[in-house]
């Protein structure tokens, strides 16, 4: 799926939110799209590979991570099993490691930053409820549409 996220700002206007730029390319696909499954978690990824363990059927799983930088949300293992279970799109707001791993993916992820330090493994947190983070609010079964321009979501599927 062949697409723009300045094509789709300038054809839908006010009806596309655009995420602050704050995040930055770690995933191996540059452009990645599709409806919204969500996560928050507080340095604890134990939802995360639980929602990419299932099947994603070209799903984005944005991760709220409270933005902290402490801790890594996101590995080279995750996004492996991303790959495997059919997920189009990884977004964390927090930090993720083993960036080379993640380059080298088929999986598109953007994060804030990265850390060595792996989560802890509590199990902690909620799924697929509105998360609000760069000054827009993401919620489960929106379309997100992320490119090297940047990342929109929208309320309704933007392509065919």
């Amino acid at each position: 799926m062949a697409f723009a996220t300045t094509d789709l700002c300038d054809l839908h206007g006010t009806d596309v939110r655009v995420v602050e730029p704050l995040f930055r390319d770690f995933g191996g696909l540059a452009s990645f799209a599709g409806p919204i499954s969500t996560v928050r978690v507080l340095e604890d990824n134990v939802l995360v590979r639980a929602a990419l363990e299932e099947p994603g059927r070209g799903r984005v799983l944005v991760v709220d991570g409270g933005a902290s930088l402490r801790t890594a949300l996101l590995g080279d293992n995750l996004a492996a099993i991303a790959v495997q279970n059919g997920w189009s799109g990884i977004v964390v707001n927090g930090a993720v490691r083993d960036a080379r791993g993640l380059r080298a993916s088929t999986v598109g992820i953007r994060a804030l930053a990265t850390c060595p330090r792996k989560s802890g493994k509590k199990g902690e947190g909620e799924r697929d409820q509105p998360v609000t983070f760069g000054g827009v609010t993401f919620t489960p079964g929106e379309h997100l549409y992320a490119d090297e321009d940047g990342i929109v979501v929208s309320a309704r599927a933007l392509l065919p």
